[in-house]
């Protein structure tokens, strides 16, 4: 399940997109990502010639909306609250029925909710790490001795690897607490999988190469994603057989949870069993310099202007 080479750009002329807007910033806690995301999209779509106009949040591109000023959306905001991946904007723009790049409602708003994704997953017989739904006031404690040590607790709602906590001694409890909980709603504690980290981004129906994440300080956090300078990415990151095993994997989650477009799905393989388990899906993945998706694209030959023009195609 992975792209070739004669998946490339369908079309080379920029005026059958129209006037599109690049929706980025919002008011999520992934502001400054979706800010730098955006920026390179637009770019890259400038200059192949497009018609590409910045949009800093909903607000301002639901004015823009009811002045017509726009044909399309290619949708690079991150997270939700204010963020593009929690099904609103998708909702705004079915109603005002503009096309827009990535997800629709259901697979934003659903993927969006990491425990209701996983719920889906495990109906559809999809493999994913155990966890437990923790909400307020739940015995924390007492949850991770259910589980078992070593677990994440994280906000259910939140990308990025925002508000993320490690708890490997219950010594760590408390502090992992404050740190979710700083973000509202429910949280969701998760078996930490010893192992490699993977992800598959996806474009269409189709897998790109793997790439196995390898951060120097041990965990894949945001100062990893979108900072550090010593993250290796390998890519593709398995051997034959299991790259085609984890793309059929990701394909087949990114469509249970009623994904479209385009996307990433994180993947843990453990250690000792070798064993796939499915983490989240990305519904509009970063294109930072620091960002997967353009990683994994570029592998196949695919460059990063090549990319976000077959991504815009998808809204013809």
């Amino acid at each position: 399940m992975t792209v070739t080479h004669s998946h490339r750009p369908r079309g080379n002329d920029p005026q059958v997109f129209g006037r599109v807007a690049v929706l980025m910033g919002g008011s999520s806690s992934e502001r400054e990502v979706s800010l730098d995301s955006g920026r390179n999209v637009l770019d890259a779509l400038r200059a192949r010639g497009v018609d590409a106009h910045p949009v800093d949040g909903i607000p301002a591109l639901l004015d823009a909306l009811v002045h017509g000023q726009f044909d399309r959306v290619f949708n690079i905001l991150h997270g939700n609250k204010g963020g593009g991946e929690d099904g609103v904007l998708q909702g705004l723009l079915q109603g005002f029925e503009v096309p827009y790049t990535g997800s629709g409602v259901l697979g934003s708003a659903l993927t969006m909710d990491k425990i209701r994704t996983k719920q889906v997953w495990l109906s559809a017989g999809l493999p994913t790490p155990r966890y437990r739904r923790l909400q307020a006031g739940a015995d924390l404690r007492a949850a991770a001795l259910a589980l078992g040590l070593p677990v994440f607790v994280k906000p259910s709602s939140e990308g990025s690897s925002v508000g993320v906590a490690r708890v490997e001694t219950l010594d760590d409890i408390d502090a992992a607490i404050a740190v979710a909980r700083g973000y509202g709603g429910e949280m969701l504690m998760e078996q930490m999988v010893i192992g490699d980290e993977l992800t598959v981004g996806i474009l269409g129906a189709q897998a790109l190469p793997s790439i196995r994440i390898v951060p120097k300080g041990g965990w894949y956090d945001y100062n990893a994603k979108y900072i550090a300078e010593d993250t290796q990415y390998l890519c593709p990151g398995l051997d034959a057989a299991e790259e085609i095993a984890i793309g059929q994997l990701a394909v087949d989650a990114f469509l249970a949870a009623g994904c479209s477009g385009w996307g990433r799905v994180d993947v843990m393989r453990d250690r000792s069993s070798g064993k796939l388990l499915l983490l989240e899906v990305n519904t509009a993945p970063g294109m930072t310099s620091h960002s997967l998706v353009p990683k994994a694209a570029r592998q196949l030959g695919i460059s990063f202007e090549d990319l976000c023009w077959m991504i815009l195609e998808q809204t013809l």
